[in-house]
């Protein structure tokens, strides 16, 4: 078990954002967690990523207990994130943006080799290197932002709502992106509003209602469920 999180509590004051989560993370899989705004999903991968501190609960890396660290701990472990709204520095070049990914202890070393990466998955990036990120469509601040997390030599991935704000034809690229960095062997937690196409991509899949995990299978399963497709797919 690559990440195992443990009966999760997480409150903003005293609004309770998670309640008793627990979820299983394989190395190598793709999870899918699904859900209304305002379920909690975002919460979930905040604290995950060491943004927010639980009030109770577990988040097992590798079975060591990792809730409550620092981000940059979190980071230099293996975790990375890529954020909703992909909040690229948009004064900055795409080239200095992919820097500032590759600032981790963990990736100085691979630096050329990460960025000839991310070069040849972007080639976009690559021709426009020099341009200020502020001007670039919402798609290619998107590989921006995915770009910018793979400088940091992540082994796991969590990708928060990717597909959002970007026109149907940049979607299925971007999440073209998450299934061929998981063919790689990245692990990869998919948090996406496109319920059916998220769920037909994962090996394994959460529904969070509430801050409360209440459905839980493989991709499949779930998207055959009649739970799931009237709630979520309008079926």
């Amino acid at each position: 078990m690559m990440l195992r999180v443990k009966n999760l509590d997480v409150f903003y004051g005293d609004a309770q954002a998670l309640d008793g989560v627990t979820l299983d993370i394989d190395e190598g899989a793709i999870i899918a967690i699904v859900g209304a705004n305002g379920a909690g999903k975002t919460s979930l991968i905040r604290t995950i990523a060491g943004m927010h501190t639980p009030a109770r609960g577990q988040v097992l890396y590798r079975g060591a207990n990792i809730a409550g660290w620092p981000s940059h701990k979190v980071c230099e472990l293996g975790i990375g994130q890529v954020a909703e709204g992909r909040q690229v520095f948009p004064t900055l070049s795409i080239a200095e943006n992919l820097e500032m990914g590759a600032l981790l202890p963990r990736a100085r070393a691979d630096r050329t080799k990460n960025l000839d990466r991310v070069f040849s998955l972007f080639p976009k990036l690559a021709e426009r290197r020099e341009q200020s990120a502020g001007t670039l469509s919402g798609g290619e601040q998107q590989m921006l932002a995915i770009g910018r997390c793979l400088m940091g030599k992540p082994e796991l991935v969590m990708f928060d709502e990717p597909s959002l704000g970007l026109a149907p034809a940049v979607v299925q690229s971007v999440l073209q992106t998450v299934r061929d960095l998981n063919r790689e062997g990245l692990t990869c937690v998919l948090v996406e509003q496109n319920v059916a196409v998220s769920l037909k991509l994962a090996s394994r899949a959460y529904v969070l209602e509430n801050g409360r995990i209440t459905l839980s299978g493989s991709g499949a399963e779930l998207l055959a469920d009649d739970r799931v497709r009237q709630a979520y797919l309008g079926m």
